[in-house]
């Protein structure tokens, strides 16, 4: 493995501005840079499907031999843009001046991807059909990996590398999460001289709240108010307010019962108060969990082993394109990767970390071609 050339792309894709539906010019670099090196390099028509301006990409490297059909997949876009990154990297440490996110979340994991296929490609291994899945959109609901068309690959099962370290471990059970976007109906009035007249649509709101369960409401459960506006002057009775909501669980009845909690206490509040309500419940995405006995979960297993980590089997709430391929019948665990507090303008990487990711990476390609 170059340790060398996984930093120094790292830091050339962490140079991209590139939030959900605007990854076009990371993307195109991506594709040119593989191009050039022989790589068989497409992409879907993903853009045109979610409204973005970029394409998922794959990448194919052609078997050398007998064995499994695999991938790994990673995302393009960071959760917010980086126009304003200043990367400083200092003591083993990629990190921001705190001005913005870094962009580990997933420049780490496409980074890592790359190395790992441009090492197996150089190693001289015997190897089946090995892909990229490199996405777009992954942070506002899994749009790019939704997308994706892998019908022609026969793929057998993969590697997702976009989960929080220590590396090594890897999760095989994920959770179920369902949004809700309510629509408060009140009635406006002049808040001074004819109040009475009113329905207060924040009043429901509130009344509504107040009643709900929210907050993690077990081990593997969570729900939460996470957006909440309306209103338009203060002197005038609230008639619209419009929230955003969640929950997840990995317990799908558990979900179907808390998100029925949910829609009743806003549907109560609203009669109580004259008022009505307008409620859109999506799934977001469904949860999975991989046998511990499986082709994936042992490849995992085995490539941790194999260089000195922790094969932690884990749980999680947070969603990856890994949901989407699930639940399309494609099999993959996902991969715990070096980025730390992803999400926040404290998010860090350190060299070692991205390195054992892309060694990790490579490491369940080289398995699976003797695992079966």
């Amino acid at each position: 493995m170059q340790e060398t050339r996984l930093n120094n792309l790292f830091r050339a894709l962490l140079s991209f501005d590139a939030p959900a539906k605007a990854e076009k010019v990371i993307v195109a670099w991506v594709r040119g840079e593989l191009e050039q090196e022989g790589f068989e390099v497409w992409e879907d028509d993903a853009g045109a499907a979610i409204g973005g301006n970029a394409n998922n990409l794959i990448v194919k490297l052609p078997a050398t031999g007998a064995g499994p059909n695999v991938f790994l997949s990673a995302h393009f876009d960071t959760v917010e843009s980086t126009a304003s990154l200043r990367v400083i990297e200092e003591n083993g440490v990629y990190r921001t001046d705190g001005a913005s996110i870094l962009g580990a979340d997933d420049r780490c994991g496409v980074a890592a991807a790359i190395e790992a296929l441009r090492c197996l490609r150089d190693s001289g291994i015997s190897h089946g059909n090995v892909y990229l899945l490199l996405t777009v959109a992954e942070e506002i609901g899994l749009l790019g990996a939704k997308e994706v068309d892998f019908s022609d690959l026969n793929l057998d099962y993969g590697f997702v590398l976009d989960t929080a370290p220590p590396v090594g471990g890897f999760v095989l059970r994920a959770a179920t999460h369902d949004n809700l976007s309510v629509t408060i109906h009140g009635t406006p009035a002049h808040a001074g001289k004819e109040p009475e007249k009113g329905v207060d649509a924040i009043a429901i709101a509130a009344d509504a709240i107040s009643r709900m369960k929210l907050g993690r409401l077990g081990p593997e459960t969570t729900a939460n108010i996470g957006v909440i506006s309306g209103g338009t002057a203060a002197n005038v009775v609230p008639a619209n307010v419009h929230l955003i909501a969640e929950a997840r669980s990995t317990d799908e009845g558990i979900l179907d019962e808390q998100i029925d909690h949910m829609i009743r206490c806003f549907t109560d509040a609203a009669a109580a108060r004259g008022g009505r309500v307008s409620i859109d419940h999506h799934r977001h995405y469904r949860g999975y969990e991989i046998p511990e006995d499986s082709v994936v979960a042992r490849v995992a297993d085995a490539a941790a082993r194999s260089l000195g980590l922790d094969p932690a089997r884990r749980t999680t709430l947070g969603g990856s394109d890994g949901n989407v391929y699930n639940e399309r019948g494609l099999p993959c665990v996902v991969l715990a990767t070096g980025m730390d507090k992803i999400h926040t303008h404290q998010e860090q990487i350190t060299h070692r970390d991205l390195l054992l990711t892309a060694q990790m990476a490579y490491q369940c390609l080289v398995e699976a071609n003797r695992i079966r």
